[in-house]
């Protein structure tokens, strides 16, 4: 069973059960606080002696002095048959008022030990904090799965509202939790008798026979002890002659001779004990009453996490891939064996699905970890998404050593990747299932493919070559399945009509406000970034274009810059949109292009409408951390998009540097790598202090500054691979 599905089943099964403990602990939580305020503490350096003193003075025949975790005096006595409980001042003795403990933290804390069911709820309750264990470090594997390792631990959580809840809370309360659910099991295991404590009490000689008492105040041992450290101090019955004082503290337990006042017996606590005494201590907040409150947050978190787990839960049960048209394994002629993780990659198996279908095969599709052949099988396809820094989804986690343990056949297994290449890992599981598959001796119809960020294109593309490796008609035009959308209104645009290849706009659209519901399930409720990507789907089609985006949340709206595509359908509906229109639109989380909050330089490298992004980042500069652009355009007459922007940021101080060419008119400067080997020196110094690089624009410009960096780079002995490794390079192309 995966690290998921564990989560899941925990979650879904005795979910609730932790949540009344949680909420329950959440409550027990505040009385310490409560505690605090209703009567003053003890001074940590005086005596106990006397402490003993000013009681007697105002308490008559007191039989008990207890100290509160809160740290408040409540000295117990009898008023004639009637036993009674009181706070006293430890300053003078004088009694403040009775003590009683409140019925419902009473009854909420039996609820929280035993479930109400006495015994056996016990062990319930138990159980349930070893789950609550169980769920704890499950959610640490996946947290680092999730956002790529502990280095990314504390970068930006994409994903709808109720993913981010989940994640962002559990990276705040998951230590305190883990810890809660150790302390709970530690304080369960005296409770229910598998660890003792209690102390066995020793067979007590007095040193004096007879005489008169001494009085408290003037006990040695009691003078000796300070009242920071006592627990409990039972007096001497006055009928019983051979009866001691007897003294609880945090170090252990003592019997006081009533006559001398010298210690008779001492035991120090025990190793139990003490591990105990720290367990009560973290898990309740007692004796600490800011630990108590950060408890008490947390206790409440569990149901925060129950609620936002359900609706990921339910968001992916509604995703769950159902393949029509699916043939029994043992009657196919084709075999489609899938790895997603979120689900997407299921969409390209369909329509391959579909495709080899309406050419005749007879098609099985299922998940990767039930990878196997037929008698009838003639053709094997692995659709593999990566996960995380490398690893396979987690429902496919076992897949490969699976795989490495069959007989290989003469039948072709061709694999096809998903990934992106934001990520030092890109379609890294796809590469070594690849791998292993020769290794074992699998022959392959087509070489590996890997698949960018679910392009479309790229897969029809891979389409081609294989309707002409299996020489027959296949098209595969794949329609990914769109998330919920929501409708964008113009606001704004930026006409650039004389634009250079095709007229190019910068359009500004206001971002609606969602329910909470409907942020809760993704529907328009992301927080989007610069960087991130707008899926835009024009009418009359069904299948979204991306455009990446200059603005983030904070700003208030959603900016994109379009330029006119030869027979673009979502370009042309794009530029002949007016101030008021709207479109239909959703985000799409590029985490890889995002920069992380840092102080370090930031270098960032654009061309023509790859600047969009870059601009959005500079806007959000408001610590002023130095950032430097270069930028690449064919006339400054014509597409110096973002130019006024840019100029004006310049003055703000949220760019440090900015180095404009233009390649189109007469010493304009040449292309952007031409300025990154001019400024060689400058480059490599800020690169020497950590700087962060992002690159966007066409796939050519890529490649040209990435061969450009290498050299530049090269006295530095790193290059553009090193610095991706590193994380501190990532492109955005088209």
């Amino acid at each position: 069973m995966t690290w998921k599905a564990i989560h899941r089943w925990l979650g879904l099964t005795l979910g609730a059960l932790t949540v009344v403990l949680g909420i329950t602990g959440a409550v027990l939580a505040f009385d310490p606080v409560l505690q605090a305020w209703q009567a003053p503490a003890a001074p940590g350096s005086l005596p106990v002696a006397t402490l003993v003193e000013r009681v007697t003075r105002n308490v008559p025949d007191p039989e008990e002095i207890r100290r509160l975790p809160s740290g408040a005096i409540v000295v117990f006595s009898f008023a004639g048959d009637q036993p009674q409980a009181s706070y006293v001042d430890p300053a003078n003795g004088r009694v403040l008022g009775a003590w009683e403990p409140s019925p419902l933290p009473r009854w909420v804390k039996n609820l929280h030990r035993s479930l109400l069911l006495g015994d056996a709820g016990r062990w319930g309750a138990a159980g349930i904090a070893l789950t609550m264990g169980a769920l704890c470090v499950s959610a640490l594997v996946l947290v680092l799965r999730r956002m790529g390792g502990w280095r990314r631990l504390t970068a930006r959580v994409r994903g709808t509202l109720a993913q981010r809840i989940h994640v962002v809370a559990g990276r705040v309360v998951l230590a305190v939790l883990c810890l809660t659910s150790l302390t709970a099991l530690t304080m369960s295991a005296s409770t229910l008798g598998l660890v003792t404590l209690d102390r066995t009490e020793p067979e007590v000689i007095s040193v004096v026979a007879g005489g008169p008492d001494r009085p408290g105040a003037q006990l040695p041992a009691l003078m000796e002890i300070a009242v920071k450290d006592l627990r409990k101090l039972t007096f001497p019955g006055t009928t019983d002659p051979e009866d001691t004082w007897t003294v609880t503290t945090a170090q252990g337990q003592g019997w006081i001779d009533r006559y001398s006042g010298q210690m008779l017996v001492w035991q120090d606590a025990t190793v139990a004990q003490r591990l105990n005494d720290w367990a009560v201590v973290l898990h309740t907040g007692e004796a600490a009453w800011l630990w108590a409150a950060v408890l008490g947050l947390a206790g409440a978190s569990v149901l925060v996490f129950w609620l936002s787990g359900m609706v990921i839960w339910w968001q992916a049960r509604r995703q769950t891939p159902r393949i029509a048209g699916n043939t029994p394994l043992a009657q196919a002629d084709v075999l489609i064996f899938v790895a997603s993780e979120g689900g997407s990659t299921w969409g390209f198996a369909q329509t391959l699905h579909n495709a080899l279908r309406q050419s005749g095969h007879r098609v099985h599709s299922s998940a990767l970890e039930n990878f196997q052949t037929a008698a009838a099988t003639r053709q094997v396809f692995v659709l593999a998404a990566t996960y995380g820094e490398g690893q396979a989804p987690a429902h496919a986690s076992q897949a490969l050593s699976r795989i490495a343990q069959l007989d290989a056949k003469a039948v072709p297994v061709t694999v096809l990747g998903f990934g992106d290449r934001q990520f030092p890992a890109f379609c890294a599981f796809a590469v070594t299932l690849d791998q292993t598959l020769r290794a074992q001796g699998w022959p392959a119809l087509l070489p590996l493919e890997c698949i960018h960020q679910q392009s479309g294109q790229q897969f029809a593309r891979w389409g081609v070559a294989l309707a002409q490796a299996l020489g027959e008609p296949l098209v595969l035009e794949h329609v990914p399945r769109v998330p919920p959308t929501v409708q964008l209104t113009l606001i704004a645009r930026q006409d650039y009509p004389e634009a250079f290849e095709a007229p190019t706009a910068i359009l500004r659209f206001a971002w609606p406000v969602q329910s909470l519901g409907a942020r809760l399930q993704g529907h328009g409720g992301l927080r989007f970034a610069a960087g991130d990507l707008v899926g835009v789907v024009p009418p009359g089609s069904a299948v979204p274009r991306y455009y990446s985006l200059a603005s983030g949340r904070e700003d208030g709206f959603l900016e994109i810059c379009v330029r006119q595509m030869p027979g673009g359908l979502c370009s042309t509906h794009l530029l002949g949109l007016q101030v008021g229109d709207r479109v239909t639109a959703f985000i799409r989380p590029n985490p890889g292009f995002a920069l992380p909050r840092t102080r370090r330089p930031v270098l960032l490298i654009g061309a023509g409408t790859g600047v969009a992004p870059l601009a959005g980042f500079i806007r959000r500069n408001d610590r002023r951390g130095p950032m430097h652009l270069y930028f690449g355009g064919r006339d400054p007459a014509r597409d110096a998009y973002f130019g006024a922007d840019l100029q004006r940021w310049l003055g703000e101080g949220r760019l440090a540097t900015l180095k404009t060419v233009f390649s189109r008119v007469p010493n304009g400067g040449g292309y952007v790598q031409n300025a990154l080997r001019r400024d060689a020196g400058h480059v490599r110094a800020l690169v020497s202090q950590g700087a962060i690089v992002r690159v966007c624009g066409s796939r050519v410009m890529a490649q040209g500054v990435a061969e450009t960096l290498d050299e530049v780079l090269a006295p530095l002995r790193t290059s553009v691979a090193s610095l991706k490794a590193k994380e501190r390079y990532a492109e955005d192309v088209f």
